[in-house]
């Protein structure tokens, strides 16, 4: 069997209700194999650490070209799955998006987030017709390709605060008759709220925690099946780079203590 088929068929059987794959998210080669050394059962890059990474802003600002260059990078990286956050598809129409996922999996990856966002001054979500067509089409090429890709769909409804649970469980289940496998939905990790969730989408939930959200185990007991941590370890690592730059003023080192070993991540980067 191809070793991407076994990969995607691994990081599909990982989504299960009450016992959450944990998606620590990467931006880079190095990160991910951090990450996948620490043991993680999967790698997941993160859109805005990406695209800070490569001189853009997050939000459909980087060209594909360049998003597909780092997935690919991430993957050659690591043997452990891969899935790639694409934003909203890196293209205007559901072609252009199709092309972008078919780009993705030659890249190596065999998940997609897929926001339903937009930025192009229409309004903070797509309509929901338009976004079940970019994900009927996604669906299209991950058939073409013969790789059953897990597309997660992003609903943006608690982040943009543009609805409440039945707006986004009724986005929820049209995603899901478009094709998706998962539904994310960022912006809320409110027990009640996400227990609604969990219970009303008939599909795994992925939910983005980080500091001030409830343990991983109180969100696998409210029923989710993916925590990610999206941008957070990306904002934390500038955060220490903007300590550092103490040396501008101070003159002073401190904040360069506790970093990891020189020759311990020239090694990651040699196995």
């Amino acid at each position: 069997m191809d070793d991407q088929q076994t990969r995607a068929r691994q990081f599909r059987a990982l989504h299960l209700p009450g016992e959450p794959l944990i998606l620590v998210n990467a931006w880079d080669a190095l990160s991910a194999r951090i990450v996948a050394a620490a043991g993680a059962r999967a790698v997941a890059t993160t859109s805005a650490g990406v695209a800070w990474s490569r001189g853009a802003p997050d939000g459909d600002a980087l060209a594909r070209d360049t998003a597909v260059d780092v997935i690919r990078r991430v993957a050659d990286a690591v043997r452990v799955p891969v899935t790639a956050d694409i934003e909203s598809g890196y293209g205007d129409s559901p072609a252009e998006v199709a092309e972008t996922v078919t780009a993705v999996l030659a890249a190596g990856a065999v998940g997609v987030n897929v926001e339903d966002s937009r930025h192009d001054g229409g309004g903070p979500l797509r309509p929901v017709d338009e976004q079940v067509a970019r994900l009927a089409a996604i669906r299209a090429a991950a058939d073409r390709a013969g790789i059953p890709l897990y597309v997660n769909a992003r609903v943006d409804t608690c982040l943009r605060r543009a609805g409440g649970v039945p707006e986004t469980v009724a986005r929820a289940e049209a995603y899901l008759a478009a094709g998706a496998d998962g539904i994310f939905v960022p912006g809320t990790v409110e027990p009640e709220t996400v227990a609604a969730l969990a219970a009303a989408i008939p599909a795994p939930l992925n939910v983005l925690a980080g500091p001030g959200a409830p343990p991983v185990a109180e969100l696998a007991r409210l029923g989710v099946a993916r925590v990610s941590i999206g941008p957070a370890v990306a904002e934390a690592a500038y955060a220490v780079a903007q300590r550092a730059a103490e040396v501008l003023g101070a003159g002073t080192y401190d904040a360069l203590a506790g970093g990891l070993d020189f020759d311990a991540l020239n090694e990651l980067m040699r196995s």
